[in-house]
This record gives C-alpha cells, structure tokens and sequence, in this order.
C-alpha cells in the first residue's frame, strides 16, 4: 500500500495572515468569495476574483 500523503490529497487553499498599510493584522482565506475589509480603516484587502483571491495587502504569513 502506498504513503498517507498519496491516499489524502493535501488542500489547496490555506489561511493567510495579512497586514494592512495602517498596521493591522487580520486572517483571511486565500480563495474568499467575499470583500475582505481592514477592520481599523476600512482598507479592501482581499478581492474575489472566482479563483484565488487578489490579495492587496501584506502576507506576513501562510497558515495550512
């Protein structure tokens, strides 16, 4: 029998810890189908674009 890894496809999306210009950290999904706004200033910092996400702010890091 094979590996774990080959019976269990791993994702392809993961969670992203983004930074907004105003210095706010905030988490995000990399493929949202949703605007994703700073809550400080209101800054977009995540767009849908039907696939992986257009991502306007700062990945600090990649989480999954």
């Amino acid at each position: 029998m094979s590996e774990t890894g080959d019976l269990i496809p791993r994702p392809k999306s993961q969670f992203l810890k983004i930074k907004c210009n105003c210095g706010n950290e905030q988490f995000a999904f990399d493929r949202s189908s949703t605007i994703v706004k700073c809550e400080v200033c209101e800054e977009t910092l995540v767009e849908p674009t039907g696939g992986l996400a257009n991502i306007k702010g700062e990945v600090i890091q990649v989480l999954g």
